[in-house]
C-alpha cells in the first residue's frame, strides 16, 4: 500500500495479484488483516517477497505468514516472562548492594561520592513533579517528609525505567562495588556485564512494545565468553541475545531457566515442519536444530 488507506477487499486483491495464496480462505484472510493489520503483517510476509514490487515467491501461503507472526508473538511471551524476572532481580541487587554499602546515604544516587557528576546533574529531569505525582509511594513519602529532596533509593529505584537502572549502575564510581554486584551473575568483568545488560534492555524493549522480534539483530556485538553459546560466530543474532537472557535467568532460578529453554525448543519444533519458517529460525534467529 502507498500513502492512501485501502479497504480490506482491496488489500486482499493486492496480495493475491502479487502471488500470495489464500490457503486459509478469503474470509479467514480478511479476519487476520482486520485483527492484526496489513502494515504489521507486512513485516511477516516480507521474507517471502522476491522483488521491489513486493511480489511473492511462488506458492507462498497466507498461513505461513500467520504462523511466522504467531511464532514471533509466542517467543515474545516466553522471553517477556524471563525478562521481567531478570529486571526485578538486577534492580534488587543494585538497590541492596549499594544501599548497604552506603548506609549513611539513603539517597546515594544523588551523592557525588557515589555517582558520577553528569548523572547527578541530569537526575532532576527524571525525578520531577510528574514522577512524584504518578507514583503513589513516592508522593506519600514527600507528604510525610516534606524537606526531603528525594525518597530513599529502595523506594525511588523501584519506579525508574530499566534503562535508568542501567544508567545508575554505569555511573557508579566504585568499581569494586560494581564487581560485587556482577558476581551475583557469574560475571567477572564489568565491561562484559554492561554489554550483556544493554543486550537485555534491547530485547526487553522490543518485547515490551510488541516489536518485530524474529528479525532483531543486536546493534551491539555481544561479547564472547564461555558463559554464552554463539552459533556461527554471529554475535548480533537474536539467538545469541537469548543465550544472554538464559544465562542471567539461570543465576536467578534454575527451574525457570529450564522452563525457558524447553519452551523455546518446543516452540521452534512446532514450526519445524514448515521449511520456510525453519529457514527463518535457523538463518535469521540463529537457532541450531542439530
Amino acid at each position: 500500500m502507498g500513502r492512501i488507506a485501502t479497504t480490506v477487499d482491496k488489500q486482499i486483491k493486492l496480495l493475491t495479484d502479487r502471488g500470495l495464496v489464500l490457503d486459509c480462505g478469503e474470509q479467514k484472510a480478511k479476519e487476520h488483516l482486520l485483527d492484526i493489520g496489513y502494515y504489521r503483517l507486512g513485516f511477516y510476509w516480507n521474507p517471502f517477497e522476491i522483488d521491489n514490487q513486493h511480489n511473492f515467491k511462488k506458492d507462498t501461503n497466507f498461513s505461513t505468514v500467520i504462523n511466522l507472526y504467531y511464532l514471533d508473538v509466542d517467543l515474545r511471551y516466553l522471553l517477556m516472562r524471563a525478562l521481567n524476572r531478570i529486571e526485578i532481580n538486577i534492580r534488587t541487587q543494585i538497590i541492596y548492594q549499594v544501599s548497604n554499602n552506603y548506609k549513611n546515604s539513603p539517597t546515594w544516587f544523588s551523592d557525588p561520592k557515589v555517582m558520577k557528576p553528569k548523572f547527578i546533574q541530569d537526575f532532576p529531569k527524571f525525578y520531577d513533579y510528574k514522577f512524584i505525582e504518578n507514583n503513589k509511594p513516592i508522593k506519600e513519602h514527600h507528604n510525610k517528609y516534606i524537606n526531603d529532596i528525594y525518597a530513599p533509593a529502595w523506594k525511588t529505584l523501584e519506579f525508574l525505567t530499566f534503562g535508568s537502572i542501567y544508567s545508575i549502575f554505569y555511573n557508579l564510581k566504585d568499581d569494586t562495588l560494581k564487581k560485587k554486584i556482577i558476581q551475583h551473575y557469574g560475571i567477572k568483568k564489568v565491561d562484559v556485564f554492561i554489554n550483556y545488560f544493554r543486550t537485555i534492555i534491547f530485547i526487553r524493549n522490543i518485547c515490551a512494545h510488541s516489536g518485530l522480534l524474529y528479525d532483531a539483530n543486536s546493534p551491539l556485538a555481544i561479547k564472547p565468553t564461555p558463559l554464552i553459546k554463539i552459533n556461527n560466530n554471529n554475535r548480533h543474532s537474536l539467538n545469541t541475545a537469548i543465550q544472554v537472557i538464559i544465562h542471567f535467568l539461570g543465576k536467578i532460578s534454575t527451574n525457570r531457566k529450564v522452563d525457558l529453554e524447553k519452551g523455546i525448543e518446543k516452540l521452534y519444533t512446532q514450526h519445524k515442519h514448515n521449511q520456510e519458517i525453519k529457514n527463518i529460525i535457523e538463518n535469521k534467529i540463529g537457532y541450531d536444530f542439530c
